[in-house]
């Protein structure tokens, strides 16, 4: 388990948080004692809008705190719906940002097999269309559903079927919407004729695991919901209070070390059962307290012992489930351990994003930069991209380097690295197949090991908002591949492959915007051009002995 942590544990319904007492104990003023002082644990159970300043958002985001109660009455529509789905027993989420991520957790945790489909590659999205078609259910799954991820995979998958031979209705029977009340896929989807099940509207999606959006799928999956909806509701009558408050003290913790200088958050699991938490937690504290310029930056990083893991500035926190009777947590050099039963994690990890954003003062239920990279993707596929040239090409990487960077893949990938402040940090986004090119995600850890500062990894189009709001500090590496078996998107005038590049494109502009440093490597052929990217990344560290 490596060392252990030492110092007193906030437990309760049967979830431990360990060593956030030894960071606020750091901070020149205990940040638990002036949180009580102000009765925040108190008001935040309360519901009270107030905590983050006079803003109208927190008046309609506070659901989370309680939908797992509300929840409930979801449970006998879900019963119903999985006896008449019996014989469809592929589950395919089709969905992006926080509508996906959670029950990726909940089926890789609880070992139920749910293909998640948040991607727009072409390669990735005929693969699943071919996986076992005929006993397909596909949950489409967005508050709105107007994304243009999640329409076009509702429209590839209706024409799959359809080509298939089913009827309209055979078709429908196939789908199921979990979409947010008099939203335009609600309207979509009674045109259709299919299933609709309504989620509380009264959240952000990052903060929806416990809704529809994460019990849907995670139930015709074959995940007993019941048991997640118990986990945080033995919990929540633990949110009120300044003592043996999980919540509070994983708060305190994420508080307390952002202000005291260690502001990136290594998120590891400890290998003892809970699977994937640290995407999802990940997405939450970036969208949620790393966009106001500042705030949190967190890190998913492989292993105890990753480059990364640990650092001066950096707050290693471990994940896992519950743990035996006197068995004390911790992973490597990790100052904070978080164990317990699922349920009872996303409550926890919600309730701690909103008590470091109090902390820190910054609104965690705003949302500036959603739209932004959505813009500049509809009017490139309106308009049609730019016309780019490489600046070189080496083997079967294209590279697209700003003005003045070397002429070779080593030295435009040191030159990259060695262009990071003091404070700043390296975002990798592989627009890629995250199955097909899975090894795209070495690099982060070869690039961090050659490097100081933090180094991030996510699958395009997977949301960023924290590299378009948050600390201006940032520098860029964009994966884009070659497409050689494209998918057209029915009923549009572009095709999947034309989608992914449009919105790699339009991360690119929207960055570059912000006065970014932005470097673009396309692979002309993937499993080649990924080789070749790790062996340059290993020789930048190498090379410089």
């Amino acid at each position: 388990m490596g060392d252990l942590l030492t110092g007193s544990a906030d437990a309760a319904a049967g979830l431990t948080v360990r060593g956030a007492d030894l960071i606020d104990r750091s901070a020149p003023v205990s940040v638990r004692e002036t949180l009580a002082a102000r009765d925040v644990p108190a008001r935040l159970a309360a519901k009270d809008p107030t905590l983050w300043g006079p803003g109208a958002e927190a008046k309609v985001r506070l659901g989370w705190r309680d939908t797992h109660r509300r929840s409930r009455e979801l449970l006998p529509q879900l019963a119903e719906l999985i006896e008449e789905l019996a014989d469809l027993d592929h589950v395919v989420l089709a969905g992006t940002d926080g509508s996906s991520l959670a029950p990726e957790v909940i089926a890789r945790t609880l070992g139920r097999p749910l293909t998640v489909l948040d991607t727009t590659d072409p390669g990735q999205v005929r693969t699943a269309l071919a996986d076992r078609l005929d006993r397909t259910v596909v949950v489409v799954s967005g508050k709105s559903g107007s994304t243009v991820e999640t329409d076009s995979l509702r429209r590839a998958y209706w024409h799959a079927f359809l080509d298939a031979g089913m009827t309209e209705a055979e078709a429908a029977r196939h789908f199921v919407v979990v979409t947010d009340p008099g939203s335009p896929l609600e309207a979509t989807a009674a045109e259709m004729g299919v299933v609709t099940i309504v989620a509380d509207s009264d959240l952000a999606g990052r903060y929806s695991a416990l809704t529809a959006f994460g019990l849907v799928p995670s139930a015709l999956a074959g995940v007993a919901v019941t048991d997640l909806l118990d986990e945080a509701d033995a919990l929540a009558a633990t949110l009120g209070r300044d003592r043996d408050n999980p919540g509070l003290a994983l708060g305190v913790a994420l508080g307390a070390a952002a202000t005291t200088g260690r502001d990136t958050v290594a998120l590891v699991s400890d290998g003892t059962g809970v699977d994937g938490l640290g995407d999802w937690a990940e997405h939450l504290l970036a969208e949620s307290i790393g966009t106001a310029g500042g705030g949190i930056l967190p890190v998913v990083v492989e292993s105890p012992d990753a480059p990364g893991a640990t650092g001066p500035d950096v707050l290693t926190v471990s994940y896992g489930g519950a743990l035996a009777p006197g068995v004390t947590p911790g992973v490597g050099a990790a100052a904070v351990a978080v164990n317990g039963p699922l349920g009872a994690q996303f409550l926890t990890w919600e309730y701690a994003t909103a008590i470091a954003a109090a902390v820190l003062g910054v609104d965690p239920f705003d949302q500036p930069h959603v739209a932004e990279r959505r813009e500049h993707t509809a009017r490139i596929l309106a308009t049609g991209p730019a016309p780019e040239t490489p600046s070189f090409t080496e083997g079967a990487v294209e590279v697209y380097a700003p003005a003045g960077a070397p002429g070779d893949l080593v030295g435009v990938l040191r030159w990259l690295l060695d262009g990071l402040a003091d404070d700043g940090y390296l975002a990798v986004t592989a627009y890629l197949d995250r199955l097909g090119d899975a090894a795209a995600a070495g690099l982060r850890p070869v690039l961090a090991r050659a490097t100081r500062r933090p180094v991030t990894f996510r699958w395009g189009p997977r949301p960023a908002g924290q590299h378009l709001g948050g600390p201006p500090v940032g520098s860029y590496l964009q994966l884009t591949g070659a497409v050689t078996d494209d998918l057209p998107v029915p009923g549009r005038p572009y095709t999947f492959g034309e989608l992914q590049a449009a919105q790699a494109a339009g991360d690119r502009q929207a960055l570059a915007g912000q006065g970014r440093p932005v470097l673009r490597l396309h692979l002309t052929e993937r499993a080649a051009g990924v080789a070749q990217l790790l062996d340059a990344a290993g020789r930048t560290r190498d090379d410089d002995g």
